[in-house]
């Protein structure tokens, strides 16, 4: 077993905290999927419902080995995965005795979707009045952009994440991997975990409706804020801050890049004098973030002439000794040989019957008594099929009835 903790931690053997919470993951892609491996690493029973001819796009998402995708491998940790066709009456039938018997569904269909297929939430509370219902889509459950297909890359883009990202003189900046669906998981995540805490106090369920436009705007900052009072913009600047400075990357004399920050003001005044320009703390506008940013011009030519000279290793001592910030800019090959991420353990080794030992992302946090562990990697699809609708109750006849008709 991989646990959050240390080796030798003596909770690896406690029950994590989600253990008896029953999840259907019935989303596809991102968002809503790794909403549910995040309540899966914490000890939730999760079981992955695929249409048994078109399976999550995401398990041919991005590089495969040997023709297993490995977004997958992680999407899918911790997940029993079965096949059952929704639209199918029979297939209805089996969701909603499912349903019965689970906390939380995690849907990402196209509002109405559910309702036509006769599984929207009438159905699903009457079967389950205690049912927490997380429906995560685009633009979310009403609104006149409720019916559009939505993605990631147009809440990056509506939110205003892009309109701020790049050089000033450069386009508009999307992330190249799925910001906007990873921030809305985490904020899923926690909706239902605070749906559930409403649970306990009402006996009810109730339905999440998740926009993933949303999340992504609350971890802009004070945008609507600043626009409201002043009819501030934020423009796009670059590495660069309206807010403080220095703070930008700066190229080593063996060719790395190192990355600075100085939002407090103690720190920005200790690179000065590491710098060898203690003279400009005295200048009228280095007393504050935003003065500092109107000169980032000066601030950069003496961080990025002194670190220029040095190299990397002897930049970074040079500035923990000085208790100023700085971090290298890694690559994924530096993330993995780290100090700092192998003494946290947060890329973990995972065993897996199709690819041998394969390296992920550990769980996302650390608990000190009740720890999460990925239990197992993503599995092949519908490999759980006949092992979940039998521990339903199915017989073999009925499940043999149902793969005839397609529905399995």
């Amino acid at each position: 077993m991989t646990t959050a903790t240390r080796p030798d931690d003596p909770t690896a053997s406690v029950s994590p905290p989600l253990h008896g919470l029953r999840v259907l993951d019935l989303a596809t892609l991102f968002a809503g999927p790794l909403a549910a491996t995040m309540l899966g690493d914490f000890g939730a029973e999760v079981v992955k419902v695929e249409h048994p001819t078109r399976p999550d796009p995401s398990r041919g998402h991005g590089p495969a080995k040997d023709g297993v995708g490995l977004w997958w491998k992680i999407l899918g940790r911790n997940k029993r995965t079965i096949t059952l066709d929704l639209g199918a009456p029979a297939g209805r039938d089996v969701l909603l005795r499912l349903a019965a018997d689970a906390d939380v569904i995690v849907e990402n269909f196209r509002p109405g979707t559910l309702e036509r297929w006769g599984l929207g939430w009438a159905e699903l509370s009457a079967v389950n009045p205690r049912l927490v219902l997380a429906r995560v889509t685009g633009f979310g459950q009403f609104g006149p952009y409720s019916h559009r297909p939505g993605f990631g890359t147009l809440a990056e883009a509506m939110s205003g994440f892009a309109a701020m990202t790049g050089e000033p003189d450069g386009p508009p900046t999307l992330p190249p991997f799925g910001l906007a669906d990873s921030i809305a998981a985490l904020a899923t995540a926690y909706a239902v975990m605070t749906a559930l805490s409403g649970r306990t106090a009402t006996g009810r369920g109730q339905v999440v409706d998740l926009a993933i436009i949303e999340p992504i705007l609350t971890v802009l900052g004070p945008q609507p804020l600043w626009y409201d009072q002043l009819g501030y913009v934020q423009p796009r600047t670059g590495n660069r801050s309206r807010n403080n400075a220095p703070r930008n990357t700066y190229r080593t004399a063996d060719g790395c890049w190192l990355a600075v920050s100085t939002s407090a003001q103690s720190v920005a005044e200790r690179v000065m004098r590491l710098v060898g320009r203690e003279e400009l703390i005295d200048e009228p506008w280095f007393g504050t973030g935003s003065g500092r940013a109107e000169h980032a011009d000066v601030l950069d030519e003496a961080v990025g002439g002194w670190i220029a000279l040095r190299s990397r290793d002897d930049a970074i001592a040079a500035f923990e000794k000085a208790e100023a910030a700085i971090a290298p800019v890694h690559d994924i090959r530096d993330v993995m040989s780290d100090p700092q991420y192998r003494a946290l353990g947060t890329v973990t080794e995972v065993p897996d019957p199709e690819l041998g030992p394969i390296r992920m992302q550990n769980v996302l946090f650390r608990l000190s008594e009740t720890p999460g562990s990925i239990r197992w990697a993503g599995r092949p699809h519908g490999a759980d099929t006949e092992a979940v609708l039998t521990e339903l109750g199915l017989s073999a006849p009925e499940i043999a009835v149902l793969r005839e008709e397609g529905v399995l």
